[in-house]
């Protein structure tokens, strides 16, 4: 979120593969144990003129499931903010 931010994306519905942080955002009220975080997403999610957060999952994303694997398997941290990834990443799938 902030990375969008911070390239100025203020329309954005993000897609993630973990169903229980779709609703640790939609409901934080109901996981008091993360409300320091919860509370930092907030304050996020409040920058953007929209905003959504939905469930994708893994089995329907392939492509990125794929991506997420052979970021893992970097020796280096992999930042990747584009709709097209860079051929080192391709190779890997």
């Amino acid at each position: 979120m902030q990375c969008m931010l911070a390239h100025n994306k203020r329309r954005m519905n993000f897609q993630t593969d973990c169903a229980q942080l779709v609703k640790m955002v939609s409901k934080p009220a109901e996981w008091p144990v993360f409300a320091i975080l919860l509370e930092e997403v907030e304050k996020c999610r409040r920058m953007f003129q929209a905003f959504s957060l939905t469930h994708i999952p893994r089995k329907k994303n392939t492509k990125a499931d794929k991506l997420a694997r052979s970021a893992r398997d970097q020796p280096h941290d992999v930042y990747y903010i584009n709709s097209v990834p860079p051929v080192s990443l391709l190779e890997a799938i």
